[in-house]
């Protein structure tokens, strides 16, 4: 099996950063879906088109999870 690359290729955020999101979509469970370098962000309780800043959670090989902070 060939992994792809981007498994192992750094991320745009690491567990504690805070960053300024737009909510670009929501996924099918209801998150907002924000991307940050094309890296898909997921964050619960946000709407489509909110601007949010969040705190990163969890960073996973291909998405990361935030929670809105302000």
């Amino acid at each position: 099996m060939r992994m792809n690359p981007d498994y192992f290729s750094p991320k745009p955020v690491k567990v504690g950063d805070e960053v300024t999101l737009k909510i670009e979509e929501v996924a099918e469970k209801g998150d907002g879906i924000a991307r940050k370098d094309r890296f898909v962000i997921f964050v619960k309780g946000a709407k489509k088109g909110d601007e949010v800043k969040v705190k990163i959670v969890e960073v996973k090989p291909r998405f990361a999870i935030g929670e809105i902070i302000q």
